[in-house]
């Protein structure tokens, strides 16, 4: 006599949707590697062919005009003049994308009709390698020897098409750096690229810090390191003519949470909106509480539509005394200030703070607008001439 039919447990039940979910991702990064490469291969060729060319200008316009034309009626769409030339690009700003041997192998394994080993280890290696352990976690496989320039399997055609506009080869490398820590997906680091970023951070870092930048992505060390200014609020969709009062941008923010964690930066942890404190029968109420996981902090954060002014600072000062008393548990760090605002002075800042309390209360301006490279020139002028 057959047993009853034993019940599919919860936990085996999530385990195994974890593998297949995790299978299918690496299956998308493995086809996205491939083509990535396959990308950089063709621009190689292009590269090469025109350097045997006489006349490289008018040789190589001809040249890609006439394969886009061929391939094009053998392959299909997707491989216009434009395409052709985005892929000689990557070539050229990715002269280093896949290690030094293996070019030459692929192409002759391609020639001959094979799929080469080095693709498959390239695209499908961390996989099988970890498949029981980080796939199940829902971790992301990093390789420690991995630098910006080279072939990562996070990073699809389309990031590589988004980082290919980024002039500047440390603010490429930063960009690079970030999507593959953070898992980017392509329209993430076009928000971040056309947010400019890189240039936001750069404006409070000295030459060594921007080297860092470059080479590490953004590394949070202290209070300094988390906060922005300005912040770009674009995803809110208020238009900057809009009559704005408080709990709209507060409503606004909360509606659009998971943007806004993308601007603030990581470690965040949203706590409560509108926490009440009351002190002698007085209440008063912090817009935003999070908590910070790298610093082991609360934040406050206090929302101003108009310009600073010294009353803000005493009032975030309040909140931030009160939680370092209050709410402030054995393993925390001292509490954070931040007070988003339209317009500061600050000198006002400096002299209601002080030198110690300005190591934790800060001010940074929002913007409902992408800031333009002009106007971040005019807040670097602006950073140097309070610095100096």
């Amino acid at each position: 006599m057959k047993g009853t039919p034993r019940k599919t447990s919860a936990g085996l039940y999530q385990r195994v949707c974890r593998i297949l979910a995790s299978a299918r991702t690496e299956v998308a990064r493995s086809v996205n590697t491939t083509q990535v490469i396959a990308n950089w291969l063709v621009g190689r060729e292009i590269v090469e062919e025109e350097q045997r060319g006489e006349k490289r200008a008018r040789y190589g316009e001809q040249l890609v005009a006439d394969l886009s034309k061929r391939i094009t009626t053998d392959f299909g769409q997707g491989y216009s003049i434009t395409n052709l030339e985005h892929f000689r690009d990557f070539y050229l700003t990715y002269p280093q994308l896949l290690p030094r041997q293996i070019p030459h192998a692929v192409r002759g394994e391609l020639e001959a009709g094979k799929i080469p080993p080095a693709l498959r280890a390239l695209s499908a290696g961390e996989f099988s390698h970890a498949l029981r352990g980080e796939l199940e976690m829902g971790h992301t496989v990093r390789d420690p020897s991995w630098r910006p320039g080279q072939l990562h399997f996070h990073l699809s055609w389309t990031h590589y098409r988004m980082l290919l506009r980024v002039e500047k080869p440390d603010a490429r490398s930063f960009y690079e750096i970030e999507a593959t820590q953070n898992n980017w997906s392509a329209r993430e680091l076009e928000r971040q690229i056309n947010s400019l970023l890189y240039e936001r951070l750069a404006l409070s870092r000295d030459k060594k810090g921007l080297l860092r930048l470059a080479h590490k992505g953004q590394e949070i060390q202290g209070p300094l390191d988390i906060f922005k200014d300005p912040m770009v609020l674009e995803f809110l969709k208020i238009p900057a003519a809009s009559k704005l009062v408080e709990s709209d941008l507060e409503a606004a923010l909360l509606n659009q949470l998971q943007s806004f964690f993308l601007e603030l930066g990581k470690g965040f942890a949203f706590i409560a909106r509108q926490q009440r404190i009351t002190l002698d029968g007085d209440h008063f109420y912090i817009d935003l509480v999070f908590y910070h996981t790298v610093l082991k902090c609360f934040v406050l954060l206090d929302l101003k539509v108009g310009k600073l002014t010294h009353q803000d600072l005493g009032q975030l000062q309040l909140y931030v005394n009160y939680y370092d008393r209050e709410r402030r548990t054995p393993g925390d760090q001292p509490t954070l200030g931040l007070i988003l605002c339209t317009d500061k002075n600050d000198a006002v800042v400096k002299y209601t703070l002080g030198p110690d309390q300005e190591k934790r209360i800060f001010a940074s301006r929002y913007k409902l607008h992408l800031p333009s490279e002009a106007e971040l020139r005019t807040e670097l002028k602006r950073e140097l001439r309070s610095l100096s």
